[in-house]
């Protein structure tokens, strides 16, 4: 992938939008529609990674209700020709086909390499991987479940969704609220996770999302981990210009 001349690539996570309630998180939603009609101007693609929402579920016929200036505005771009590829994250790993069909929008369960302007990107949501995160572990492991998934279907929706919203704020296990703090290169998992990868083969930038902290941590001379923090406390944001990447916080 070439990034044409005056063209950037923008990310963003972990919005969380729908917590801890419609209202609260209403004008976190109108900064950042803001956001990407800003950005409209010379983004090449945009890369969301993960938990847009606070809570995301598919049934065959019925998706969460509200969201709509976030999905006009992703349907917009979508069809004005700006690609928007989105990771899911632990809050909205139930996508099943909506944002392929509806917006156009590539939805990936895993991470994914991408080369940038001769730039190798791995890019994804973050959760689950490396040594830590044990209790989200097991919980990916019941919620993936078919079976799972089968019975929470078999729920009314207005049944359903609003038992997984109560749990999406009120459950920290769930919900991914604990304490927010930086606990050093050797204890971020999410750091080792990288340096490990990075035994297998070279990429320069790790871009994932999940931590809701922003960082950026050389991991060595050419490679980069970037955390890009979230849009409930920090309104932090990735931007790779084709040589370099930036953190940057919007503020209007």
């Amino acid at each position: 992938m070439q990034i044409p001349e005056g063209k950037k690539i923008y990310f963003a996570s972990d919005n969380h939008l729908g917590a801890p309630s419609r209202e609260a998180s209403l004008p976190r939603e109108k900064k950042f529609v803001a956001w990407l009609d800003e950005i409209k101007t010379d983004a090449a693609v945009i890369f969301l990674l993960g938990d847009l929402f606070d809570f995301w579920m598919e049934y065959k016929k019925v998706i969460p209700k509200g969201f709509t200036r976030t999905l006009g505005k992703l349907a917009e771009l979508s069809d004005s020709g700006i690609p928007i590829h989105y990771f899911v994250g632990n809050h909205d790993l139930w996508m099943n086909g909506y944002f392929e069909e509806e917006l156009n929008i590539p939805v990936y369960h895993e991470p994914k390499e991408f080369i940038i302007n001769n730039k190798a990107f791995f890019i994804g949501h973050g959760d689950g991987l490396g040594p830590g995160d044990k209790g989200f572990k097991r919980m990916k492991k019941i919620f993936t479940n078919p079976f799972c998934k089968w019975l929470f279907r078999w729920l009314h929706p207005d049944i359903g969704v609003r038992i997984a919203q109560y749990l999406s704020v009120k459950n920290k296990l769930i919900s991914g609220k604990e304490d927010i703090t930086f606990l050093g290169e050797d204890k971020e998992w999410l750091v080792q996770y990288c340096k490990r990868k990075l035994q297998d083969k070279h990429r320069d930038y790790f871009v994932f999302g999940h931590r809701h902290l922003p960082l950026e941590i050389a991991l060595n001379d050419t490679s980069k981990y970037i955390n890009l923090g979230d849009w409930i406390s920090y309104f932090t944001y990735g931007v790779f210009d084709g040589c370099n990447f930036e953190l940057k916080t919007y503020k209007k």
